[in-house]
């Protein structure tokens, strides 16, 4: 880091964590006066349609830095540890844990969500007094720029030199040769060969990462939800908004869908998904997702000899249009081998697998052994579903809806197992930008720690132990007597 970037920075941590956050916070003012220019920026062959953008990206992060700016001092603020709950042999110590800001974050963006992703990360690693370094996924250098210039400008705007926000460039070997110079901690949204490699770099440094890789979702509809008329409308509306939201390039879209065995119900609702996905038009596939794809879906339709074949319940899957063009039309399947990788991959694409089941155990099994544990929806009662919601070890459960949810800037976001480590946004997101420094005061004269070596000290010691976690009364008492005489010995 050069001498002006640590001036910069030092400027920036000698601010009050209520003068960062409202900086930083201010940035939605810059990103609603460019928003054709980002929306622009944001098209791709998969991200075809604007509303997605400004739905899914600009009001998330928008309303994102507006809770920095009116809760974000409050959760970086000191805490102070005072008498309550004090150990006895500590009297007198007073005590307080402070937020610290870790230095630089590098924030490896994902090109699927190139606003929202990397904007939240990089908000609220500035918001923890950090300097931010971003490397924007390939193909989406112009926003990852924009995003940039209206974090410029937000601080230009309170007399903060801009600096503390970099760009750098979109390639490998650059992301490799700024950890190789040292950073505090490096946050990562992308897939699981992606996180395993920065993990490898980031050991040899012991840098801290956080990793928000991928998800192999599922949606658990329960006998209920699928009786419930205006419910199991609402079920297949997800569905299909799911498979088809970014072109399916979602990490928490659908890509397992449990549902009763032997229900008439099950029979009534698959044909309504099949039909309203029957129009739907190509998607593009991004080209790093294409062969992951390609191989998985058509080794589940044709699987070598003597093993089972899925049902491609849509019947438009072209594994050479989607090789070689990049597009495919949503695929449903049925009947789907149990031990077949599909279920347990990261796919990148509208692909659906159905899944039968006799007893709801059989699916929260099937969920919590997966190797991705991003995120769940279940449907069905409130309760009885919410009951099952607390069973699943995923990152986040959304009970009657999906993916919509989570944008709320309030609620961390992390997965489990391959889906990674650690969280972004909200409240615990924001705590993992900084460090806990504590800092313990002893005012009083009770320092049992230098008296000196005796009997007596041991009987005094021994009697605080007795009297602090004795099981009745009675043995509190009488330990309360010992230290009394064994005070008097010392």
């Amino acid at each position: 880091m050069s001498e002006a970037s640590k001036l910069a920075l030092a400027r920036w941590q000698a601010l009050s964590h209520d003068q960062r956050c409202k900086a930083v916070a201010s940035t939605r003012h810059q990103i609603t006066r460019i928003a054709d220019n980002l929306i622009e920026a944001c098209r791709s062959p998969q991200r075809t349609e604007d509303l997605e953008t400004v739905a899914s990206e600009l009001i998330p992060l928008c309303d994102a830095l507006h809770w920095l700016g009116r809760r974000g001092s409050r959760v970086l603020a000191s805490r102070k540890v005072g008498w309550v709950g004090r150990p006895l042999w500590l009297w007198g110590s007073r005590a307080i844990v402070q937020r610290r800001p870790l230095g630089t974050v590098l924030v490896l963006g994902a090109w699927n969500y190139p606003l929202l992703l990397v904007g939240v990360q990089a908000a609220q690693a500035l918001a923890g007094g950090n300097r931010v370094l971003i490397k924007p996924p390939p193909g989406c250098e112009s926003a990852t720029e924009l995003l940039a210039s209206c974090f410029h400008n937000a601080l230009a705007d309170h007399d903060i030199d801009p600096s503390i926000v970099q760009v750098i460039d979109s390639s490998v070997a650059e992301a490799q040769r700024v950890m190789a110079n040292g950073i505090d901690c490096v946050v990562l949204t992308g897939g699981i060969e992606t996180g395993v490699a920065v993990m490898q770099q980031a050991a040899k440094t012991i840098t801290p990462s956080i990793m928000e890789l991928s998800g192999s979702d599922a949606v658990v509809s329960l006998n209920g939800s699928l009786q419930d008329v205006k419910l199991a409308d609402r079920l297949v509306r997800c569905l299909e908004f799911g498979l088809l939201f970014n072109s399916g390039a979602t990490c928490i879209g659908p890509r397992r869908w449990f549902v009763p065995k032997s229900s008439q119900a099950t029979k009534q609702i698959i044909p309504k998904l099949i039909t309203r996905l029957q129009d739907a038009g190509p998607v593009s596939v991004h080209a790093s997702a294409r062969q992951a794809v390609a191989d998985l879906v058509q080794s589940a339709i044709n699987p070598p000899m003597n093993h089972a074949a899925a049902t491609d319940l849509i019947g438009r899957w072209d594994v050479n249009r989607l090789r070689y063009e990049g597009l495919m039309h949503p695929v449903v399947l049925d009947n789907v081998p149990e031990d077949h990788a599909i279920l347990q991959s990261d796919l990148f694409a509208p692909v659906l697998s159905i899944v039968s089941y006799e007893k709801i155990d059989e699916v929260i099994d099937a969920i919590n052994t997966c190797r991705y544990r991003l995120s769940a929806s279940v449907f069905g009662d409130r309760v009885e579903a919410e009951r099952v919601a607390n069973r699943l070890d995923v990152g986040t459960v959304c009970v009657n809806d999906l993916i919509a949810p989570t944008a709320d800037p309030r609620l961390p976001f992390g997965g489990r197992g391959r889906s990674g480590f650690g969280v972004t946004r909200g409240r615990e997101g924001l705590l993992a930008m900084t460090t806990p420094h504590t800092v313990i005061t002893q005012r009083g004269n009770v320092l049992p720690h230098l008296l000196p070596a005796s009997e007596s000290t041991v009987d005094l010691l021994t009697a605080v132990l007795r009297q602090r976690h004795s099981s009745t009364l009675r043995e509190r008492l009488a330990a309360i007597k010992s230290i009394t005489t064994a005070a008097r010995k010392s």
